[in-house]
């Protein structure tokens, strides 16, 4: 079962997410909050897989609970809820750590899907979207590529590429003529060798380093 709490300051929408993902066999909702405060206790006490972390909510706003969230040990995936797709507060949270964003009046199948998405780790919630955002709010001086970019195989690079396009495990296993598994480790050895968190955090680092 994929654990997930729902951090939301309209009861209503809580609900109707709730009602959602309890609807489905590998889902299921083990806390809600009303605002960041709550939302950290409720993280603390639940041990959830994944957080749906609304952006902006009274008390403490989700960019705040979501930076301290990730600083405790073993953090949740966390995917922020906005209302609109370019969103600066959005893009600050992915670069602080957030799994990804997703538009609150998503179709239902795409959030239950985002929720196995960023779960299991294969692929960037809203691919396109995710890379629109970051081209938006991206500086204008890039900063210069880390030494360890040059720590990685000349594959590595080539699924590097593909992944910051925001490309599927499936997606790169086709057209590299690989196995999933094999991709999943490549991509696994490159998280590891530049110290990313996820795949949405490769995804910044190509931007932010002019590798896009």
């Amino acid at each position: 079962m994929i654990r997930v709490v729902l951090v939301d300051d309209q009861a209503l929408f809580r609900a109707g997410i709730r009602m959602l993902v309890a609807s489905q066999p590998d889902l299921e909702v083990v806390g809600e909050a009303g605002n960041g405060q709550e939302a950290i206790e409720v993280v603390r006490t639940t041990r959830p897989d994944v957080v749906m972390m609304d952006i902006r909510m009274p008390v403490m706003d989700g960019l705040t609970a979501t930076a301290r969230i990730l600083e405790e040990a073993d953090p949740p995936r966390i995917v922020m809820l906005t209302t609109f797709d370019l969103d600066e507060a959005a893009a600050r949270a992915i670069r602080q750590g957030a799994s990804g964003f997703l538009l609150k009046d998503a179709d239902p199948e795409f959030l239950l899907a985002a929720i196995r998405t960023v779960h299991s780790g294969s692929s960037v919630i809203a691919a396109s979207a995710t890379r629109d955002l970051f081209a938006h709010f991206a500086a204008p001086a890039q900063t210069p590529v880390p030494a360890s970019y040059g720590d990685l195989t000349e594959r590595e690079k080539e699924i590097f590429a593909l992944a910051a396009r925001g490309l599927s495990n499936a997606e790169i296993a086709a057209r590299e003529f690989l196995s999933e598994a094999t991709v999943k480790t490549h991509i696994s050895r490159i998280l590891t060798k530049l110290a990313l968190r996820d795949r949405v955090q490769l995804v910044v680092f190509a931007f932010e380093h002019g590798l896009n």
